[in-house]
């Protein structure tokens, strides 16, 4: 059964488009509706599914960063209202792409495409992601310069050029620096949307390392890689999902 993840953040939207999927591709298995790209993100690494519907404009990480993330680890069809930018750009990657309002024709057509392209790898959407961030409105994203953290009784500002790496601890997030370490109550997978992905790397659901402070990654065994970082002692493992950073 194929595994299918909706991300969509209108409401009505998201209901005509899980109630048309489940008419032209009954037997695709939908793991996860997420309504922002957070959460679109997280429950990717957590079902990995190999079909993913993204709104190109939702709260968090865009569709587009979120596509970014996924890269060549599953098939994506964009979902977008800017057909002024997007229909050329889509056509020339030959990337599947519905416009809102997304109807039902258009719709089985793009899963009939999709259902034949399974068995092949998904296509590399890096060159029309970056034209289509470049070309879509909006201003660029301001990635967060510094962040507020307990520690002890106070409240410190930590600057995130000096963190070494976060890592989810239950309802907090740690924030380890080479001499010490603080709690946030912000969710990993919101910090996501904020902290610059070319200095961040996320290798693993709940760890996302500075690259600048990365010292080497060590294989534990032919499945398995560690990050050893300088100014710590502690080695992270690195999950599956990951592990093409390294090997590139």
């Amino acid at each position: 059964m194929t595994r299918v993840l909706v991300a969509e953040d209108e409401p009505l939207m998201r209901e005509r488009l899980l109630a048309m999927l489940q008419t032209s591709w009954p037997e695709a298995q939908v793991v996860l509706v997420a309504e922002n790209g957070n959460d679109a993100w997280d429950g990717f690494l957590e079902h990995e599914p190999e079909i993913v519907f993204l709104d190109i404009r939702m709260p968090g990480l865009s569709g587009l960063e979120v596509a970014e993330r996924i890269g060549k680890l599953a098939h994506i069809v964009f979902v977008t209202a800017y057909d002024q930018y997007a229909v050329d750009a889509f056509d020339a990657g030959a990337v599947d792409y519905l416009l809102k309002p997304v109807e039902a024709d258009r719709l089985a057509k793009a899963v009939g495409r999709i259902r034949e392209k399974l068995s092949a790898r998904p296509a590399d959407l890096s060159d029309i992601v970056r034209h289509l961030k470049a070309a879509l409105p909006g201003a660029p994203r301001e990635h967060m310069k510094w962040i507020k953290a307990s520690v002890g009784k106070q409240i410190r500002l930590i600057d995130v050029d000096q963190v070494l790496f976060f890592q989810s601890d239950t309802k907090y997030t740690r924030v380890v620096l080479a001499d010490s370490e603080a709690l946030v109550r912000i969710p990993l997978k919101d910090l996501l949307s904020g902290l610059d992905p070319a200095r961040f790397w996320q290798i693993h659901r709940g760890t996302m390392v500075n690259v600048n402070a990365i010292v080497a990654a060590e294989r534990v065994d032919a499945e398995r890689l560690e990050v050893l970082l300088r100014g710590s002692d502690e080695k992270l493992p690195v999950s599956r999902t990951f592990a093409h950073l390294f090997r590139d």
